[in-house]
């Protein structure tokens, strides 16, 4: 394709754009018509798309390539078309890849920025052939920019337009792929260790709603991809699971209230809203955990590929430690508040040990656990976890216990205990689901 460069140099920004794309589309059908495998954008061909598209100058001397946001728009249009239109997976994907997969160069600032704007437009207009194609970019590039990508949404649909919220929403039925893989960046990005890395009550509703109308959401990116153990140690995480534990432990302590709130009492409601929410999801991530047995099973992979890495816990635990380090500084608190908020993450950091450990999430020995609890401070059922015996909960499902890698020492197999049955109060506003028989688990917010 590069003999095209110099029709295409006469011709106005978006002219120019609109015919290379025309262009690529064409010769990528042809690559892939030709059977050559696997199929390989020449770099002439990746020259001129960051050139004519993402305007980077071709040399230092030459003039920079602007449009205006009209302009940009209208491509954005022609984009959104030229996807759609595109009948072959195969030839969407490379044509998406030849766009936008990062070259290391000073044109990725530019790939980054248009492809913001495609994305945030597709979810808008659901063109569901580009949030495909963005679902499986996300598997493929490094997480630092995968949560670039997922911040322009969030600013987009939840900050800067509050009200299309419900819009974004629509991305769990058009391309639950891409809602996944969103999840996922998401979970990744908010982390609590500042004001704007705590997730947005909006987001943090729709995801709570997302998970509680279909846990298998959250595992959709890990039932569909191969499973290989090569996964690049820089990409998101196979499912959202790692960082929604970090939400919920980090929560309690971590969520800080809003300045901007009216008064105290609307601070106060609003506060209680979003302990209640952060509760919802506890239970619902559990809920994910118990699904998982029989999936492991069917694919021949219990006690073989744990989901909840022991890194990212012991992240987890370290940035707990750290909180609790900082938590006497919050002048609003009592300690007695303090110490309530304290047991309810050691308490939600317990649950999601014991319920990962016994539904095969989690692959590692209680000497593992205890070494990265070690400065955490005394919590009765944490301490249960990591010493045993460990309840046993009659209504998780587990497989036999020759598929369990714990089989051999696990207290659960070894020391049984059944403590009578105790209901679980439900949220008014969210919808009642079973939840494990065996303690009542604390996973309320503490009044």
């Amino acid at each position: 394709m590069g003999d095209i460069r110099q029709s295409l140099l006469p011709r106005d920004v978006l002219s120019a754009a609109k015919e290379l794309l025309y262009h690529l589309d064409i010769y990528i059908s042809n690559l892939v018509q030709s059977g050559r495998h696997p199929p390989q954008v020449d770099t002439k061909t990746l020259e001129l798309v960051e050139e004519f598209i993402l305007h980077a100058p071709k040399d230092r001397n030459a003039l920079t390539r602007r449009m205006s946001a009209l302009q940009e728009l209208q491509l954005l249009e022609i984009m959104c078309s030229c996807f759609q239109e595109q009948s072959r997976d195969t030839v969407r994907h490379l044509m998406f890849s030849a766009l936008f997969s990062l070259q290391g160069n000073q044109a990725d600032d530019n790939r980054m920025g248009l492809l913001g704007k495609l994305v945030s437009m597709a979810v808008a207009v659901g063109r569901v052939p580009i949030l495909e194609c963005a679902a499986t970019w996300l598997q493929r590039t490094h997480r630092v920019y995968c949560v670039r990508l997922a911040q322009v949404l969030v600013d987009d649909y939840c900050s800067m337009m509050p009200g299309s919220v419900p819009t974004l929403q629509n991305i769990h039925s058009a391309s639950p792929r891409f809602c996944c893989q969103f999840l996922t960046a998401v979970a990744t990005l908010y982390d609590f260790t500042s004001e704007e890395l705590i997730p947005p009550l909006e987001l943090l509703q729709m995801i709570v709603s997302w998970i509680q109308d279909d846990p298998h959401l959250v595992l959709v990116n890990f039932l569909n991809a191969p499973l290989s153990g090569s996964q690049p140690i820089t990409s998101l995480d196979v499912t959202p699971l790692g960082g929604l534990v970090h939400w919920c432990v980090k929560a309690p302590l971590g969520y800080r209230r809003d300045k901007k709130l009216a008064s105290p009492h609307s601070s106060c409601k609003h506060e209680q809203e979003v302990a209640d929410l952060f509760s919802a999801l506890h239970l619902s991530v559990l809920q994910v955990f118990m699904l998982l047995p029989n999936i492991l099973n069917e694919k021949g992979i219990f006690g073989r590929l744990a989901l909840l890495q022991m890194d990212s816990l012991a992240s987890l635990t370290s940035d707990l430690s750290r909180q609790l380090d900082q938590a006497d500084k919050h002048a609003h608190r009592s300690t007695a508040d303090i110490h309530a908020l304290t047991q309810l993450a050691l308490d939600r950091l317990a649950q999601a040990l014991q319920v990962a450990m016994a539904n095969g999430a989690l692959l590692c020995s209680r000497e593992d656990l205890r070494a990265i609890c070690s400065r955490l401070p005394h919590n009765n059922l944490l301490q249960l976890v990591l010493s045993g015996p460990v309840m046993y909960y009659s209504s998780i499902h587990t497989p036999p216990l020759a598929f369990s890698p714990h089989a051999s020492h696990s207290p659960i197999a070894s020391h049984p205990i059944h403590a009578p049955h105790t209901p679980v109060a439900s949220h008014p506003q969210y919808s009642a689901q079973p939840f494990m028989t065996g303690i009542p688990f604390p996973f309320r917010h503490n009044h």
